[in-house]
């Protein structure tokens, strides 16, 4: 019958689809990567996801985030994410958490519920504790890596953590994983050299921030502001997506 996944099943088949909608992602970080990934597996046919993220949609994430418009600024970014996946797929189930995760609160989150993890945000902490979580539970785990400073989208790969270079945050993460005895780990990842921002306090959030009333996590809190594009998150998003759904649809289908 024909449905709003029929393009997809030409690709997948009919297996895959009810095999997808049966599977739960849980999307950490809902930025300008982890919106696009959320985009993509929505319209992919997933039947269920929870979305965590504490942040409020700012004037300045219109350059890159799938969920930013004027009208959501000011908005929690996990219930604008949720209200869009429902109006492309009504059925599809959604829980939101509206925190920033932190090994403090990881108990909260019944990972054994999860059938994959999406670890897009930004500090080296939570990416460790969901790694951690994940390796423990089982349960299969993509990670973002660095897409800040970078213009060119077509640096993006798909690869171990340990066989990743250039990229500042996966040295961190190569470094910080070996202590912990983490053998392996898929993440997307940028080779191209990082780009130094230009010094321009008129325009920085440094001096101007503009973050919405209640924000928990202010740009002045960071000690360095990345530039960013339309394209390299939106990619990165993508790609994790797609390694998603491969992973997910691999018992039902031949990629």
């Amino acid at each position: 019958m024909l449905n709003q996944f029929s393009r997809t099943q030409l690709l997948l088949g009919q297996d895959a689809m009810e095999s997808l909608y049966k599977k739960k992602v849980a999307v950490f970080g809902i930025g300008g990567v982890g919106g696009y990934v959320c985009e993509a597996l929505v319209r992919s046919g997933i039947g269920a996801f929870e979305l965590i993220d504490d942040d409020k949609v700012c004037l300045t994430n219109l350059n890159r985030q799938i969920i930013a418009t004027r009208k959501t600024v000011g908005k929690y970014k996990a219930e604008v994410m949720r209200d869009r996946m429902l109006e492309i797929n009504p059925d599809v189930k959604i829980e939101i958490h509206k925190c920033f995760f932190l090994p403090e609160n990881a108990d909260e989150f019944a990972f054994n519920e999860y059938d994959y993890i999406v670890d897009a945000v930004d500090t080296v902490t939570a990416k460790i504790e969901l790694i951690l979580r994940a390796q423990k539970e089982g349960i299969p785990i993509i990670s973002a890596m660095g897409a800040g400073n970078k213009l060119d989208a077509g640096r993006l790969k798909i690869a171990d953590i340990y066989d990743t270079k250039i990229c500042p945050l996966a040295r961190v993460m190569r470094r910080e994983l070996k202590k912990r005895n983490v053998k392996s780990l898929k993440v997307v990842y940028s080779d191209e050299q990082p780009i130094r921002p230009i010094d321009d306090m008129s325009i920085s959030c440094r001096t101007h921030c503009i973050c919405p009333p209640g924000a928990q996590h202010k740009c002045t809190e960071r000690r360095d502001i990345p530039g960013s594009t339309a394209f390299v998150p939106a990619v990165a998003g993508l790609l994790i997506a797609g390694e998603v759904i491969r992973d997910l649809a691999a018992n039902t289908i031949f990629f």
